[in-house]
């Protein structure tokens, strides 16, 4: 059975879907206000490592993932982007390369948009291979936000990945 809680983050509501199978979703809510007074039991964990996350004391999250009905191909991805480093970011197409698909670069800027777990499964993390920001369905101010909050003093150089 699915759960569902919302968090409130510094970067607004949070709400966290999840079961027994894992966490299946994370998505900001911009148009919701107030978090979960009660957490369900499958969440809790979700929630604390995410507060870690937002305080700068969380580098990695260890939770289990449900990953649901996503392409074979979109799970190479998300789990690529899984290995990037707190602090470092890459290119689209170093993610390609790393899934076997080097001309798949649109496909894995596809993938990274299709993501039903941010911030926990890092497509903030992707960013163009001239070194510029690129793409972000929350907008860049909040992937600018986030790339700030892993490495403050130099958010937007490309990292090395792989």
């Amino acid at each position: 059975m699915l759960e569902k809680a919302h968090y409130k983050s510094p970067l607004g509501i949070i709400e966290i879907i999840g079961s027994e199978y894992g966490i299946s979703s994370v998505k900001l809510k911009t148009e919701l206000k107030e978090a979960s007074k009660e957490i369900p039991t499958h969440l809790q964990a979700c929630v604390q490592q995410l507060g870690e996350y937002f305080k700068g004391e969380r580098k990695e999250f260890d939770l289990k993932l449900d990953f649901g009905t996503a392409t074979d191909f979109t799970q190479k991805v998300w789990n690529a982007l899984l290995e990037i480093p707190y602090g470092h970011t890459t290119s689209y197409a170093v993610i390609a390369e790393k899934v076997g698909s080097p001309k798949a670069v649109r496909a894995v800027g596809m993938a990274n948009r299709n993501n039903q777990i941010a911030f926990i499964v890092p497509c903030h993390r992707v960013i163009a291979k001239s070194g510029k920001l690129q793409g972000y369905f929350y907008g860049l101010d909040t992937k600018r936000a986030l790339l700030q909050l892993e490495n403050p003093s130099s958010f937007a150089q490309q990292g090395t990945l792989f």
